[in-house]
């Protein structure tokens, strides 16, 4: 059984590679850490591994770099067809099989739960394989508590246990009192909006103010 987070958000561009890297920061003194986007679309723009990488500080070994890989910023699902191929969970989840059962993950989703992954299967299908614990990442201005209710809902139906939420933007404590409460879900931590972000301001961020109760590091030990 994988131990770890699985960091998934309430929609695409949520800023779940910021938060995936500062899991990396926070938790790194706990286990040996690696980082995995299993799947990542638009390739040619954006590469959520190398910018975990140069925001968290990581080493090449924190970094697992094998997955999907696919051009065209758009979803799984139509970037496969569009690359003439398919996704397969058995496969993604047989790129880890080998790895050391030591290994503690950070596990990035692409978008969001119900994002397609092929004909009949979402990304949370990979996330019920992979059986991690789950890190939401929602913003925290208008709209939020739809959906960020919606995704918890998502996943519980589907019988995953969900670690807490992050919330990322200006502070809302309205929005965050409504997600705790009727989310049932504990808030971890509230990322603001960085004016330069850098390696050093989401380091010192992530030690001082995510998860500062410790609630997290179980799924580290």
């Amino acid at each position: 059984m994988l131990r770890g987070l699985f960091v998934t958000g309430t929609g695409t561009d949520i800023g779940k590679t910021v938060v995936s890297a500062a899991l990396m920061h926070r938790f790194r003194p706990v286990a040996p850490l690696r980082y995995w986007k299993p799947i990542q679309t638009g390739i040619e723009r954006d590469d959520d591994t190398e910018t975990v990488r140069m925001l968290g500080g990581c080493a090449g070994r924190e970094l697992f770099c094998a997955g999907v890989r696919l051009a065209g910023p758009v979803s799984p699902h139509l970037a496969a067809e569009l690359s003439q191929t398919s996704i397969q969970i058995p496969e993604l989840v047989g790129l880890i099989a080998g790895e050391p059962a030591s290994t503690c993950w950070v596990v990035e989703g692409a978008g969001g739960v119900l994002v397609p992954l092929n004909e009949n299967q979402f990304m949370v299908d990979l996330m019920v394989q992979l059986q991690l614990h789950v890190v939401v990442v929602a913003s925290s201005g208008l709209g939020t508590i739809n959906h960020t209710l919606l995704t918890l809902e998502a996943l519980r139906s589907r019988s995953l246990q969900i670690a807490g939420v992050v919330m990322v933007g200006d502070r809302s404590s309205s929005n965050r009192e409504a997600i705790e409460s009727r989310g049932h879900i504990n808030v971890l931590g509230e990322l603001p909006r960085l004016p330069a972000l850098a390696k050093d301001d989401l380091r010192r961020w992530a030690t001082s103010e995510l998860d500062p109760n410790g609630l997290l590091q179980v799924h580290f030990q």
